[in-house]
């Protein structure tokens, strides 16, 4: 099992394999007939469950950080250059309008 400080460099792909591995073991068990060894079986299932909880809490965590500074910086931005802002924005949308319009005939 990976530790807490390795999580952190986890891409979201991997997080996601985990998710999946952990699932088709869950329901590979759950197919097949109780046994002894069962209930290990299952605590193992839990704890790396909660591991790869504990994983996607964290990268939730940090992605909200990244997109609330990222706001930030472009409302700042904004609010220090408005004419320009606009300017941008219309050029944008007369470009995408024009590319729009093109392929529509």
């Amino acid at each position: 099992m990976k530790t807490n400080s390795e999580s952190t460099a986890q891409t979201p792909q991997d997080l996601l394999t985990d998710l999946r591995t952990l699932v088709a073991e869950a329901e590979k068990m759950l197919g097949d007939s109780m046994t002894e060894h069962s209930e290990d079986a299952v605590s193992a299932l839990r704890v790396r469950f909660d591991a790869a909880q504990e994983r996607l809490g964290v990268l939730y965590a940090g992605t909200r950080q990244k997109v609330i500074a990222g706001a930030k910086c472009t409302d700042e931005a904004i609010r220090a250059n408005p004419y320009q802002t606009m300017a941008i924005a219309a050029g944008a949308g007369l470009l995408v309008g024009v590319l729009l319009g093109r392929r529509s005939k």
